[in-house]
């Protein structure tokens, strides 16, 4: 894989597949890509989910109604609103060819274009602070001084920012206001995208990178429904866009086997203990949430089916967001119990759509013991299936198997 990056035709790929991931994730949520007046969306019994309701006020917000069937009526302002569309469209457009061109500078080494902005906005930066020629002279400091003053003063900074951004946005959510949260992640997406061209140091890089997957997440998460019902497959539709942007990350940041959690150490231990304790936590979260089934009986057929989507799209993929690259890089830049928090905090908040202020401390609260569990075992595969199982129980073997005990 590194040989095939180093290739200029491998370059090639990987810049075109980031500017897809880019085009997608801008383009989700956008009116003109679901233009129609009425929308099929209905649950059945057997795929009742704790978030419908979330899917339901984003169709709304989108200007859908969630009927089977409607008549059309003359608006006076519907080319209006056609026209907006048209211009929302082309302005993501725009906006992703942006973003690959700069990003195509970045990886193939042409830095010239970027060094030169960043002297340019520094140089305007400091005559209108200082106003005197030898404030300009200060635009030539050591690259390494820099450095050293941006690790040690404004990392920080860095890193609250978005997470405060991505953690209004979310509350958004939770509030029902989701056409606002919808372009504050937007916002939040094209600022990590361009903060190479401003930002120098490299941890900061790293910290960006994974924290972008996360309003990609949210707005495929939300787009996602107004072309498919919710059912139990509806999770390979969420998750499998998403292994593109995060191949492309972890091979630009070089991680290693180790770092990811990839091991084959105590594997068999790991896969036996993780089955109790994710009933333990999966039981705690039914309690919490009292979730439908997404499986209509537990025949072996829907368990396999059931465990292999938990596991090898919704278990593996969030694992390897907030735990192998996010969580590794955070505690690389700050320290263990602060990567641990802010983790854990960004994984509750990420379950805003539940609804319900104590679904998202519950999911803190595994966020923080999954966490844990990582940093001292460093088993991707062992949170992997932890995480996974915890959802076969929580929508699967749990709703159904104690269906009609009333003192639960």
């Amino acid at each position: 894989m590194k040989t095939l990056i180093k290739s200029q035709k491998g370059r090639k790929k990987l810049d075109f597949l980031i500017a897809l991931a880019l085009i997608l994730a801008l383009l989700a949520i956008s009116p003109a890509a679901a233009s129609v007046s009425s929308v099929q969306f209905s649950f059945s019994p057997d795929t009742v989910h704790a978030s419908a309701q979330i899917y339901t006020k984003t169709l709304e917000v989108l200007g859908l109604e969630v009927t089977l069937a409607s008549n059309e009526s003359f608006d006076p302002l519907k080319d209006i609103g056609q026209n907006i569309d048209i211009v929302y469209l082309l302005a993501g457009v725009g906006a992703a060819i942006l973003l690959g061109f700069i990003y195509t500078r970045l990886i193939r080494g042409d830095n010239e274009f970027i060094a030169d902005l960043r002297k340019t906005l520094n140089s305007l930066k400091v005559r209108k602070i200082k106003g005197n020629k030898e404030a300009v002279q200060d635009v030539s400091v050591p690259k390494k001084v820099v450095q050293e003053e941006v690790n040690a003063k404004q990392l920080k900074l860095y890193i609250a920012v978005p997470v405060l951004c991505i953690a209004i946005a979310e509350l958004l959510i939770f509030f029902g206001k989701i056409e606002i949260a919808v372009y504050v992640h937007i916002a939040v997406l094209f600022g990590l995208s361009v903060s190479n061209i401003f930002l120098k140091d490299p941890k900061v890089h790293k910290i960006h990178m994974p924290l972008m997957l996360l309003p990609v997440l949210r707005l495929v998460n939300l787009s996602m429904p107004v072309f498919s019902n919710m059912t139990l497959y509806t999770f390979i539709l969420y998750y499998t866009p998403l292994a593109i942007p995060v191949a492309a990350i972890i091979i630009n940041q070089r991680n290693s086997l180790e770092e990811l959690g990839i091991t084959k150490k105590h594997l068999l231990a790991y896969m036996v203990l993780a089955v109790p304790l994710s009933f333990l936590l999966g039981l705690g979260e039914y309690l919490t949430i009292r979730p439908g089934y997404l499986i209509p009986d537990l025949s072996f057929k829907n368990i396999l089916m059931l465990t292999i989507i938990m596991v090898f799209f919704v278990g593996l993929i969030e694992e390897l967001i907030f735990r192998s690259i996010l969580q590794t890089r955070l505690e690389q830049a700050l320290s263990m119990p602060e990567a641990l928090l802010i983790t854990s905090f960004l994984f509750g908040l990420m379950h805003s759509g539940y609804g319900t202020y104590y679904e998202m401390l519950y999911t803190g609260f595994v966020g923080l013991v999954i966490g844990l569990i990582f940093y001292k075992t460093k088993s991707l595969p062992f949170i992997a299936v932890l995480h996974g199982f915890v959802n076969v129980f929580l929508f699967g073997i749990l709703p159904l198997h104690l269906i009609g005990w009333s003192w639960l």
